[in-house]
């Protein structure tokens, strides 16, 4: 595809002002690693929200969302629509609990919570696990899309692709710190989402498309719009939607759906001014992720299956691309090759700020493990804020790098994404319960990380006649969960002083602290959270507003008004309580004092 020189205006106007905030920036990320990764806990929720979503947004959230609609239809998002569950739990559970705990990162819990060498232990380990090896391949997956659409739009291979972004990534992420990725993330989303409109909206009026009615009553579409899986077809209700929704949502441990938060989402609770303003981000987060933003996807997914019915036809479209990449993935980067110069620049800039967002908060949060949790806990703790800056800005650099040499050996969106799904089988209920059991200890941290990695690898690679990946995955998390559960009894349980302090300064409610809470006798505090009943009721009704709301607009997206007034007054219904819960009694604490 060849560009003009409006579309590398657009481009390069998009590139400018985003480097231009890392430069005007780095001077307050430059004072100390507060300022570098939490931007001195100061920001409102609807910046830290925005920087939520934005970092979700991805350039390979949209070929992921196309792979899984032309395989499995609409009803096949249940794969990661079911994860809405966590982040409502996040929201009214473990915000105000991550906020309150004033860690530095959510790492520097293990040392909060757990006592002695094996927490220490727990805590480096985690640095590296998910700092470095984790986040390469999330990297690498979002690096894997960039090669995909560099290669379509602009016939570069995927080294070439690599470069160009490790470059202009790195560049920026290092610039501004944590400020400046929340801040480019508000610009960034904003034209990702004008770009997928677009891309849309343009797809429609394709003359093999010929319109919205159209493209529903193709015969090969309207096999695919259903919101849920065909109840007759046992195999695909039980893979899309009854495994999503029972096991996989609270198991499952998946960048950005953590359970009890963790990862960048625990990083933007922890930079957040008040306990309601962490709550208050999560929510919005939730809101957008799930109920916004997916309908430009689909809709250009659907189309595809028109324009591209199967790969021989995408691979007939695209010969020079090279075989191994040719997924289903590839189709909706295809489809962009339509777009009118002008409005291609404004797409291919959306799909760059989608790379950026994700990439910058990732290359940042992971960073910060590195030097907070590893370098300056147990390499050099006597380390100037000037030296653990410097540190994070290199770290970043060999992140990217690690990442893009990755990206070179993956093949589809999807299959990352399994992957990771895998690798985090069985912990999820560990990071759920470890708030609110006191008994659990850093030994069922080790306990969990070791059998679920072993788990991984025997049934991704072991040779197991019959056994479907759904079946893998539950055998995974229950070997997992069996693991941690066992180490809990067996190993030695956490210091009780140590489990005093925490509840002296996190207050964590429900029967599961009782022991701890009789030994501190009058010195339990008065004022420990007992909102449990009622905040599980806001996590039911969030949810079923934010479904209603999905379904909706995927409703009025199919025409059909009477349903979208129906879900929408549904939807409605469910927030306003939710709504006045969050802004009336979600405590708040003060606003932190100005960095001198």
């Amino acid at each position: 595809m060849i560009l003009v020189w409006l579309d590398w205006a657009i481009i390069a106007s998009f590139l400018i002002v985003s480097l231009a905030i890392g430069f005007a920036l780095r001077r307050r990320a430059s004072r100390d690693s507060r300022s570098f990764f939490l931007s001195n806990r100061n920001l409102p929720w609807w910046l830290l929200g925005v920087s939520m979503v934005a970092t979700t947004f991805s350039v390979d959230t949209p070929n992921l969302v196309t792979e899984i609609v032309r395989t499995n239809g609409v009803a096949g998002n249940w794969i990661w629509w079911a994860f809405l569950i966590t982040g409502m739990l996040t929201c009214f559970l473990y915000a105000r609990l991550w906020r309150r705990s004033e860690v530095f990162t959510d790492l520097e819990f293990y040392e909060l919570r757990y006592s002695g060498k094996a927490a220490a232990a727990v805590r480096a380990f985690r640095a590296i696990y998910l700092g470095v090896f984790f986040n390469v391949v999330v990297i690498a997956q979002v690096t894997l899309a960039a090669t995909k659409i560099g290669a379509v739009t602009l016939g570069l291979s995927p080294l070439q692709t690599v470069l160009v972004c490790g470059v202009v990534t790195v560049t920026f992420s290092a610039l501004g710190g944590f400020l400046g990725v929340v801040i480019t993330d508000l610009l960034l989303f904003s034209v990702s989402m004008i770009g997928a409109v677009a891309a849309a909206w343009i797809t429609l009026s394709l003359p093999e498309v010929g319109g919205l009615t159209n493209l529903l009553d193709s015969p090969g579409v309207a096999s695919q719009l259903s919101f849920f899986p065909d109840l007759s077809n046992t195999d695909l209700l039980v893979s899309l939607l009854v495994i999503p929704l029972a096991v996989q949502w609270w198991s499952v441990w998946y960048p950005g759906s953590e359970p009890g938060g963790g990862g960048y989402v625990a990083q933007r609770m922890l930079a957040a001014r008040t306990e309601r303003d962490a709550a208050g981000a999560v929510l919005l987060f939730q809101v957008a992720h799930y109920a916004i933003r997916p309908w430009p996807w689909i809709i250009v997914a659907l189309a595809s299956l028109v324009v591209f019915p199967d790969l021989a036809a995408i691979r007939t479209a695209f010969p020079e691309i090279e075989a191994g990449i040719v997924g289903h993935d590839l189709a909706y980067p295809a489809m962009l090759t339509f777009l009118p110069h002008g409005l291609l620049g404004l797409v291919l800039a959306s799909l760059m700020s989608a790379y950026m967002s994700t990439v910058s908060s990732q290359l940042n949060w992971g960073a910060s493990y590195v030097v907070n949790d590893f370098y300056k806990r147990f390499v050099a703790p006597e380390a100037s804020e000037k030296e653990l800056v410097l540190a994070g800005r290199v770290t970043t650099g060999l992140l990217l790098l690690l990442a893009g040499w990755l990206a070179l050996y993956l093949e589809s969106a999807l299959q990352a994404f399994n992957v990771l799904l895998t690798i985090g089988a069985g912990t999820g209920l560990l990071f759920l319960l470890r708030w609110f059991w006191w008994r659990i200890s850093a030994f069922s941290e080790i306990a969990a990380m070791a059998v679920s990695f072993t788990a991984a690898l025997y049934f991704q690679f072991a040779e197991l006649p019959g056994w479907s990946s759904n079946e893998k995955l539950i055998g995974g998390i229950a070997v997992t969960t069996l693991g941690w559960i066992l180490a809990t009894y067996l190993c030695p349980a956490t210091n009780p002083a140590v489990l005093r302090e925490f509840y002296r300064k996190i207050r964590p409610a429900g029967p599961g602290w009782k022991p701890i809470r009789e030994s501190l006798g009058a010195e339990a505090p008065a004022n420990a959270d007992d909102r449990i009943p009622r905040a599980l009721l806001n996590v039911l009704l969030g949810c079923i507003s934010i479904y209603a709301l999905l379904f909706a607009i995927g409703s009025a997206v199919y025409g059909e008004i009477a349903r979208c007034a129906i879900l929408l007054a549904i939807g409605l219904a469910a927030a306003v309580p939710v709504l006045i819960d969050v802004v009336r009694t979600q405590p708040a604490a003060g606003r932190p004092k100005k960095a001198n």
